[in-house]
């Protein structure tokens, strides 16, 4: 019987033995599977840091480029307004009765016409474009319609009139055309005049 418990005993040191030995085996797993999944996510870490630079990269490329290409796209918008005021001072004195008389309105016009030339030609140096949309087909991406004018002359959506004309800068709109836009008669219209 003693042999049987010493026996017993030996198992349960070979088995405590066996126990300790695949403990430490999985110890060292965890610690080397740790190892591989830290050095895993580091590398994770780096490629995303890296892409995300790459990303900032390009993002301040074209950025730059856009600077460079449209950094006077503002001042372009605003010196539209100097060309209009210019344009409507011209009509005003071309048209008031009181000053036709005026025997120096003819040289002051002819000046205001060099000056409108010239704003016109820094705009074309410069690619800012004038719109030509009369009797061009109405399109919403360069145009605003202002109003409908009832025309069976020409074909529904064709554009009839410039109210403002509009501009772009290399190939983006800096300022839509305001038109006047042909439309078909209304019946009811048609109904009611003659009644």
């Amino acid at each position: 019987m003693e042999n049987e418990k010493e026996n017993i005993i030996n198992k349960d040191k070979v088995s405590d033995n066996d126990i300790e030995h695949q403990t430490s085996d999985k110890s060292e797993e965890i610690k080397e599977s740790s190892l591989e999944d830290k050095l895993k996510e580091a590398q994770d870490k780096i490629l995303r840091t890296l892409a995300e630079t790459e990303n900032q990269r390009r993002r301040f490329a074209k950025e730059t480029k856009e600077a460079f290409e449209y950094g006077g796209f503002n001042l372009a918008r605003e010196t539209l307004s100097v060309l209009d005021n210019l344009q409507r001072a011209y009509q005003s004195i071309q048209n008031d009765e009181n000053l036709k008389d005026n025997k120096d309105l003819n040289k002051f016009l002819k000046n205001i016409e060099i000056v409108e030339k010239d704003l016109i030609s820094i705009f074309e140096k410069n690619n800012i474009k004038k719109i030509n949309c009369i009797n061009e087909k109405f399109d919403p991406n360069s145009h605003q319609a202002m109003l409908e004018i009832e025309d069976e002359k020409v074909n529904p959506g064709t554009v009839l009139q410039e109210i403002q004309p509009g501009y772009f800068y290399k190939d983006r709109l800096l300022r839509p055309s305001f038109v006047a836009v042909a439309k078909k008669k209304d019946v009811k219209n048609n109904e009611k005049e003659q009644k």
